[in-house]
């Protein structure tokens, strides 16, 4: 689903304006990358977390010069669901 549909799908639902819902999302997304970047984990009870997740440094290949390379230890963006979230997709029929 992409944003555009998922857009369409609230504003049906809610019977907001395509406008008025697409910008509550796009400025959703700012606000979760603002606080990512800041170090500061988003909790959304029932739905999931964004967190940071920190990658230790780690030695890696470059398999087409033969020299092995230092990856440095950086931060990630991570999506944690809730458990109930899990439990809802899990019990899901699968097509």
């Amino acid at each position: 689903m992409t944003k555009a549909e998922v857009v369409n799908a609230i504003a049906q639902r809610t019977g907001i304006e395509k406008v008025a819902v697409l910008a509550i999302v796009e400025e959703m997304m700012v606000v979760i990358k603002e606080s990512l970047t800041k170090g500061e984990n988003v909790y959304l009870r029932g739905f999931g977390s964004f967190i940071v997740r920190r990658r230790a440094e780690k030695t890696g290949r470059n398999i087409s010069k033969n020299t092995t390379v230092v990856i440095p230890a950086h931060n990630i963006p991570a999506f944690k669901p809730a458990k109930s979230f899990m439990a809802e997709v899990k019990n899901s029929e699968t097509k």
